[in-house]
């Protein structure tokens, strides 16, 4: 989520592995009545951003997301994908009344690491101003074995080398250790975020010097904003493709992808081959705007299927990031003969078909 600054300090999902696991908004809409049979209606959950759908081991999909006000971490599970459209949702914390997690929260991301349920979240200070873009990563961690009903408390604060804007935290492991893929503004780097990874000692702690994997310089990746960010990895075909969102969260916003081999040092950025376009953009005949900041999952088939969010306009009145109407999405992925992912265009609203 690109925070749309009035000066460059005023700055401004995720993993499927194979076999891994003080707002205003508008009226809230009416959620989306999912069709017969289970099918899985566009969109699929109405208002959430950032969106996070996996299948966990224990058979629930579980989705988290940012909310248009900006103020809580929520979760919600469903035996089917489409049943997420109508499944209770659980607030697991709220932002504090004080401090640098009193402002905004944004794209919170779901993990198990190391038996523990933890959550990964971008967080600025209250008050109004400059500050309350201050934003860094934060996590709440899980008392208990079912996140649904387990007491969260928050665990701490991400490190990483700059104290400086950064979000979008997806963790993911490779052949056999855990990384952090993440967006940040490096100082001495004039953009508004790049991506970087690192191997983790801890959730919170950084095992290695970190890599710089990507800085936007196409020209699709700079329209509005210098943007890279909300990596999401996906293993297949022997390679690891890693999506990410680029330019402002208007209808410009996109998603990118870079690749490299499994068998590859992923911490050598030289072993990142990055496409040349956009791999998902916006589709003016299915009236689909602004699609990105994506999570992976398989569906009870065992599809491979892509979640994003978008609007279903394209004109923004004000500044995007208070337009509530990012709605999540969800559609199947197709695979080239070369083993590559085609994701095609976003899908119009309606069922998908069967």
């Amino acid at each position: 989520m690109t925070m749309e600054p009035k000066s460059m300090t005023d700055l401004s999902r995720r993993l499927f592995v194979s076999g891994g696991l003080a707002l205003t908004a508008a009226p809230v809409l009416a959620r989306t009545k999912p069709a017969a049979a289970g099918r899985i209606v566009n969109p699929l959950v109405r208002q959430r951003a950032d969106a996070q759908v996996f299948r966990h081991t224990d058979g629930w999909y579980y989705m988290t997301g940012s909310v248009p006000e900006y103020d809580r971490l929520v979760l919600r599970r469903s035996r089917t994908i489409a049943g997420l459209s109508t499944a209770p949702e659980k607030i697991l914390w709220r932002h504090q009344a004080s401090g640098p997690m009193s402002g905004f929260l944004w794209a919170p991301e779901l993990h198990l690491i190391d038996g523990k349920w933890i959550m990964y979240f971008a967080a600025g200070p209250s008050g109004g101003g400059e500050d309350v873009f201050r934003i860094r990563t934060y996590a709440v961690v899980c008392d208990g074995a079912d996140p649904m009903t387990g007491r969260w408390s928050v665990l701490g604060e991400l490190k990483t080398p700059w104290d400086s804007f950064n979000l979008d935290s997806t963790s993911f492991v490779h052949r056999g250790r855990r990384y952090l893929a993440w967006a940040q503004r490096e100082p001495g780097i004039e953009t508004n975020s790049n991506l970087y990874l690192a191997p983790l000692a801890t959730p919170l702690t950084l095992a290695a010097k970190p890599a710089r994997l990507s800085v936007p310089t196409l020209d699709w990746e700079v329209r509005g904003f210098k943007v890279n960010e909300a990596p999401a990895v996906l293993a297949r075909n022997g390679r690891l493709f890693m999506t990410y969102s680029a330019s402002a969260t208007d209808a410009r916003y996109c998603m990118g992808m870079l690749t490299a081999r499994d068998d590859a040092d992923i911490m050598d950025p030289s072993a990142w081959t990055k496409s040349p376009v956009p791999v998902f953009a916006s589709s003016p005949a299915n009236n689909v705007w602004g699609p990105g900041h994506n999570s992976f999952t398989v569906d009870e088939r065992g599809r491979d299927m892509l979640v994003y969010h978008a609007r279903d306009y394209r004109e923004i009145k004000g500044d995007p990031l208070f337009d509530p109407n990012r709605h999540t999405r969800v559609q199947p992925i197709a695979y080239r003969a070369d083993g590559t992912p085609d994701f095609g265009q976003p899908r119009r609203n309606g069922p998908l078909p069967a």
